[in-house]
């Protein structure tokens, strides 16, 4: 298995920064923290509500992952607006997620199946642009063949239902894991690279990250939400090693794999 890329999404930052209207946190001086502390990449969502990052933020952190030779995945709904700010950026990557305005966040994956015909001309012109386009979707095999069909390069697996099933210790979670592993087979299989994200702490991040076919994990409020505490750097540096570790022992010890994922 090769390494396994951490991408930190900034998101929250702006979060708290906008709870009070002020200029500060800066969610692009956590990114530039971010990099420093070993984060692969950057993620930043913007909402057409505008609720945590801005179209000025999306203009910084496009300028310096530039600068800094780190790619930026920005992830956006299937809009015409957004689709307008990703070719006008041209990030590295732009991942198509769902959005619903009442949300307090993503609460599933992109239904690619049933939205097959309108996302595949989006998928075309981002990638024609230079834009390596991925799908946020739920672990499922339909989903993993309609992001194929509808031309993504990527999906990224949505892994809040696992981490929620672990956190309240529900006898769901070693099923839903299950899942994560047979639509990253899949997706593989597809010639499809794989990512995953969402809900990932230090507690199920290392039966996701044994998952041999993923490429890189996309987290963010966890992050953000420990680094109250231990401080940005610290809290993706301990990710980071724990990811690591993770995909250490389960190369040299299938066993080591086999107890993660029970």
């Amino acid at each position: 298995m090769s390494k396994l890329r951490l991408g930190v999404n900034i998101d929250h930052v702006a979060t708290v920064r906008n709870a009070r209207g002020e200029g500060y946190p800066d969610p692009v001086r956590a990114a530039e923290m971010a990099l420093a502390a070993g984060a692969d990449g950057i993620t930043a969502h913007l909402r057409e509500d505008r609720r945590h990052i801005s179209d000025v933020d999306i203009d910084a952190l496009a300028l310096i992952t530039k600068r800094r030779g780190r790619p930026l995945n920005l992830e956006m709904a299937v809009t015409r607006e957004m689709e307008a700010i990703a070719l006008a950026h041209r990030p590295h990557a732009a991942c198509l997620v769902p959005e619903r305005r009442e949300e307090v966040t993503t609460e599933g994956g992109l239904d690619v199946v049933k939205g097959h015909n309108a996302i595949t001309p989006v998928v075309r012109r981002l990638a024609d642009a230079g834009i390596r386009v991925s799908c946020f979707i739920d672990p499922d095999l339909a989903q993993v063949a309609a992001s194929q069909s509808a031309g993504a390069q990527v999906v990224e697996l949505h892994t809040g239902a696992y981490c929620q099933a672990v956190r309240e210790r529900s006898p769901d979670a070693g099923a839903l894991l299950e899942n994560l592993k047979a639509a990253a087979r899949e997706a593989a299989r597809l010639g499809l690279e794989v990512h995953a994200g969402h809900g990932i702490d230090y507690e199920t991040v290392k039966p996701i990250a044994a998952i041999p076919e993923l490429m890189e994990l996309n987290i963010g409020h966890f992050l953000i939400g420990e680094a109250i505490f231990i401080g940005l750097g610290p809290a993706i540096q301990r990710m980071r090693a724990l990811m690591d570790e993770a995909r250490s022992h389960a190369n040299s010890d299938p066993e080591f794999a086999r107890f993660l994922a029970k």
